[in-house]
């Protein structure tokens, strides 16, 4: 079968002609020539080894090096690990190049040697950024350019411990005949670099651009191809941003890494907690705290919601941070189980400082939280909540709470609503079994009186 000549440059579906429209995401004009891989100049091929045996193939142990930050260290797995490709994504402005700058200078200031390979920027610009956030080691190397040839003899003349492309829709092969930033010139650039990284023993970070959608720009393959995939978030007007991993090869893609940007670039929180968490002089309706697990650390969050009776035949249901879903099966048990009757009442809910909550330990604060709001009721600020809701209103237990306790009193917090039996009393803190949605209810505060 000839191999097919046109690939779409949004999901990479290859066809053997150019056609108007793609069979599979429905995009318009969206074929691009898809290039067979050309000659490998540079020497930037795929490494092949003769089958053998798994059995007989040695077990090495992943050889990693710590980026300097607490945080990136952790959404990584522990630091960046030599042969590998990371890819590192976001929306412009938001701190991608400033947070690979400062890790590469710190991983100069511990002796490895980095080479930032740039597109994007004159190495002038570069260094304004670097005297902004104090990138100064002499090990740390730039040069600027578009074309990967040429980087590869940058990488081949200096043995780099790790490099860093900004970014990877800039750089293109001379043989492929398109533009950078195509679908061919992508996925042919980030795989010579990711086989070289493998084959160089070096740890590679890919800086790449999102669509409006939020994702990779480029195909979805450049995704395969690498090991790890990091989004960095965050308003560019305020001043903290969050690193997720939605994939990980050396590590869990659970954990996130907070940051706060600053004038000297972007800085680890060390109490992430505080953070996520508006605590305010007098108790408001219609905020609960729980402590979430977000990947191996427990993080107390803010769960805020709102009720306003609709004024449309169907009332508005929105949730940011929680699961929609799994907000319209609270609301149902609220009005069935408790006799809260929310169903033509307007519901907003949303956490503070824009964390998911995917767990069901987070189903008992977004309870409350409604029901505080439609009641008018505040939740004590002193009180805690974790437990996932039963159709029946039942609480049921959430894996394990004794971390869980131990943040809430580390913060302040005099007493916590958990699921009964529950753990034993928590040191400086007061534990509250709880069997159902309605005795939960029972520890909201009188109504508000002005």
């Amino acid at each position: 079968m000839p191999r097919p000549s046109f690939a779409c440059v949004h999901c990479g579906h290859s066809a053997p002609k150019r056609l108007g429209r793609c069979p599979a995401c429905g995009e318009w004009n969206c074929f691009e020539p898809d290039a067979a891989p050309p000659s490998d100049p540079a020497g930037w091929g795929v490494a092949r080894e003769r089958a053998r045996p798994l059995a007989e193939v040695p077990q090495s142990a992943e050889e990693r090096f710590s980026s300097g930050s607490l945080e990136l260290d952790r959404v990584l797995g522990g630091g960046f690990v030599r042969g590998s490709a990371v890819l590192v994504g976001g929306d412009p402005g938001v701190g991608k190049s400033t947070l690979l700058l400062q890790a590469a200078n710190r991983v100069a200031e511990a002796g490895g040697t980095v080479l930032y390979l740039t597109g994007e920027e004159s190495a002038a610009q570069v260094a304004m950024r670097g005297r902004r956030v104090g990138a100064r080691s002499p090990r740390l190397l730039v040069a600027t350019g578009t074309s990967l040839p040429g980087f590869a003899a940058e990488v081949a003349a200096h043995g780099p411990d790790l490099v860093v492309v900004d970014s990877i829709q800039t750089v293109a092969v001379p043989e492929v005949p398109s533009i950078p930033g195509s679908l061919a010139q992508v996925r042919e650039c980030a795989a010579r670099l990711t086989a070289a990284a493998k084959t160089g023993r070096h740890a590679l970070a890919l800086i790449g651009h999102v669509t409006k959608e939020g994702s990779v720009a480029g195909p979805r393959t450049l995704e395969h191809l690498v090991d790890a995939v990091l989004y960095l978030e965050g308003d560019r007007v305020q001043d903290y941003r969050l690193l997720r991993g939605v994939k990980n090869r050396f590590g869990s893609t659970g954990e996130v890494g907070i940051f706060e940007m600053t004038a000297g670039g972007l800085a680890d929180v060390g109490n992430p907690s505080r953070y996520f968490l508006s605590r305010t002089a007098n108790a408001l309706p219609g905020v609960a705290v729980t402590p979430a697990l977000v990947g191996t650390r427990t993080i107390l969050v803010d769960v805020q919601a709102l009720t306003a009776r609709s004024g449309f035949g169907t009332p508005a249901r929105r949730a940011t941070g929680v699961d929609a879903t799994r907000l319209a099966v609270l609301l149902a048990v609220l009005e069935k189980r408790a006799g809260l009757h929310v169903s033509g009442e307007d519901v907003f809910v949303a956490t503070a400082g824009g964390v998911r909550l995917e767990e069901p330990s987070a189903d008992l604060a977004v309870a409350l939280a409604v029901a505080s709001a439609f009641l008018d009721r505040p939740f004590p600020r002193d009180t805690a909540v974790a437990g996932e809701i039963g159709l029946g209103g039942e609480i049921r237990p959430c894996g394990p709470m004794e971390g869980r306790v131990e943040e809430a009193a580390r913060l302040g917090f005099r007493r916590i609503l958990v699921p009964a039996p529950g753990p034993r009393a928590g040191s400086g803190i007061e534990v509250v079994p709880v069997a159902t949605v309605d005795e939960a209810l029972e520890r909201l505060e009188p109504r508000r009186t002005e």
